[in-house]
């Protein structure tokens, strides 16, 4: 396995030397603005966030790639990889005939990794380039509704697509459905998810990208376009309150600094995911699938 940002082998990835070194970062990773990601993978709460994701997501994750037909011996790219589960599924699916890119701006999760088809990119996917018809497959999840400059990056994400090839887009819907004391009386308003909200929107993070994502898609010309929303009942003490947790433990500190909730309601809350009577909805995770 290949780490950091080293070029791939071209006779791995079947593209020309010079286009693979393209995905080698335009800036140095000490001048990488990790800031502008709220949930930083150097995080305290990250094991936690990343094991609860997995848990959760994987399996419609991985429902998907199969519908799709990802199979032996061809070129994935996974972005944002995280804690490399589908990563590490994709090494498997592909075999030793195949190839996986995984990149991250962060990469600690991933290098522990031992699949000898798999190539680690340190990478920052809303600055540095990717090569162009690479990839039969680009999976990318959680990671465009952080960037403001999300449209731009879909759109160089489909170039980095071979003909033919397939995008796999999950990002989440957080607004579109929110807890309703009126429809049960366990679904309580947790206002730190609230503030957590106003918070993101305040770091150019738009909740409601999963929303939009199946029209983007379509708009860039691909074709077999399919969208479907996954949703959950979270309760109290269950893997998405764990989930809910982490993240609301990771920006504590910023949401109090500006006044979007007190010391006293954010513990309030933690308090209540604990709680097994609670039951609030899940954010929505979209999953837009569609073929260059």
């Amino acid at each position: 396995m290949s780490e950091d940002i080293d070029p791939i082998p071209a006779a791995a990835m079947g593209r020309s030397e010079t286009a693979l070194h393209r995905i080698a970062p335009t800036s140095s990773p000490a001048a990488t603005n990790h800031g502008r990601y709220i949930f930083d993978n150097a995080a305290a709460e990250t094991a936690t966030r990343f094991s609860a994701l997995a848990t959760i997501f994987d399996p419609g994750t991985i429902r998907h790639l199969t519908e799709i037909g990802v199979t032996k011996g061809w070129t994935c790219l996974e972005i944002g990889a995280g804690g490399g589960t589908i990563a590490d599924w994709l090494c498997d699916r592909v075999g030793p005939e195949g190839r996986v890119m995984a990149t991250d701006i962060d990469t600690q999760y991933l290098n522990s990794l031992n699949k000898p088809n798999l190539d680690v990119r340190r990478h920052d996917i809303a600055r540095d380039v990717l090569p162009e018809d690479a990839f039969d497959l680009v999976h990318v999840r959680l990671v465009l509704v952080h960037l403001p400059e999300r449209d731009e990056v879909l759109t160089r994400i489909v170039s980095a697509l071979k003909p033919g090839g397939w995008l796999l887009a999950e990002e989440f819907d957080s607004l579109s459905l929110q807890p309703d004391p009126v429809i049960a009386s366990t679904e309580i308003p947790i206002k730190t998810l609230s503030a957590m909200e106003q918070f993101m929107a305040l770091r150019g993070v738009d909740s409601l990208y999963g929303r939009r994502l199946a029209a983007r898609v379509r708009s860039l010309g691909f074709a077999s376009v399919t969208a479907e929303g996954r949703l959950f009942m979270w309760e109290g003490q269950s893997t998405g309150a764990d989930l809910t947790r982490a993240n609301f433990k990771q920006i504590r500190n910023e949401l109090i600094e500006l006044g979007l909730i007190t010391e006293s309601e954010f513990d309030g809350d933690v308090d209540l995911l604990a709680q097994y009577e609670l039951l609030f909805p899940s954010p929505i995770m979209w999953a837009v699938r569609g073929r260059r």
